[in-house]
């Protein structure tokens, strides 16, 4: 669907736009009386969010590549069909395809209480199917207002079941990550990739010095990231998720990665809400599973 056609079907007024932001990069820009966001069609990825009178609650770095077929920092990229390496082809892309293909437009309406509501689908294509040959849809349904809803929805409509890896892998805003801890995985058993998976147990909330990457299992708690530098807590909440992830690659990583900037690091944390490793879902055939998110402000 071109530009001016995605504008003549789906805008809404002031509220929805779609705009070209490089070659082959088209986003749709949302602005309501509660908040302003950014969703790029590629990916369906959530670039930003931001309620009004706010900081951003979602983080983008300034440094960020809008390309075809490029994965962009920061936002909220969607790992699906698997998360991580691939189980039996580490030629195939981490985290799966979805957040590198284009997806489309399927809905948008304004919500009676000023919110805005958009839905995407995945376009399958022959280089989909080759990596992902079971027969599913996958949608992102997105509901800008006071919090972001965030609803990722697969259903198999195979014959048969297939294991489905996932994560909203979402980067938050944060003034320093020396400031804040993150709530909410007390006595969580979590597997540690820094140290080659080990399996270890969360004794109190988390605090980041040096490079974080760890899988939480077990766990539908919600998270909330306290923010001394900014005053504010900032609430995860979700829904039909058993894994939540905490990522933060430090100072070496983030400098060999090239689109965090100087010190990037500093201002994100990733909290992932998803299943993952031991928490993968098994989709009956006709079945469909949604994973909810839902990122709210709280004062500290």
């Amino acid at each position: 669907m071109t530009l001016a056609e995605l504008n003549q079907r789906f805008a809404i007024g002031n509220h929805v736009q779609f705009k070209e932001i490089a070659a082959g990069m088209i986003v749709a820009e949302v602005a309501n009386q509660h908040a302003l966001a950014n969703i790029v069609l590629q990916g369906a990825h959530i670039a930003t969010f931001q309620p009004r009178g706010e900081e951003p609650v979602i983080w983008l770095s300034p440094y960020a590549k809008f390309a075809p077929g490029k994965s962009i920092r920061g936002g909220v990229p969607i790992c699906w069909p698997w998360f991580g390496p691939h189980k039996s082809d580490s030629k195939l892309p981490g985290h799966g395809f979805a957040r590198t293909v284009p997806w489309e437009v399927l809905e948008t309406k304004a919500l009676p209480d000023g919110s805005t509501f958009l839905r995407f689908g995945l376009i399958e294509s022959e280089t989909t199917r080759a990596q992902w040959p079971h027969a599913s849809t996958v949608q992102l349904a997105v509901t800008v207002g006071k919090a972001l809803r965030v609803e990722l929805i697969t259903t198999n409509t195979d014959t048969k079941a297939f294991e489905l890896g996932e994560a909203l892998h979402t980067y938050f805003h944060i003034s320093d990550v020396a400031k804040t801890t993150i709530r909410g995985l007390d006595n969580c058993a979590y597997l540690d990739k820094v140290q080659n998976f080990a399996h270890c147990t969360q004794k109190d909330g988390i605090v980041i010095e040096s490079e974080v990457d760890r899988v939480y299992i077990n766990t539908a708690a919600d998270c909330v990231i306290e923010d001394k530098g900014l005053k504010r807590a900032i609430r995860i909440a979700k829904q039909d998720s058993m894994s939540t992830v905490v990522w933060n690659p430090w100072t070496e990583k983030a400098d060999k990665m090239g689109d965090f900037g100087e010190n990037g690091h500093r201002g994100m944390v990733c909290v992932e809400s998803g299943n993952a490793m031991e928490n993968i879902v098994t989709l009956a055939p006709g079945a469909t599973h949604k994973l909810v998110a839902v990122y709210s402000v709280e004062k500290l």
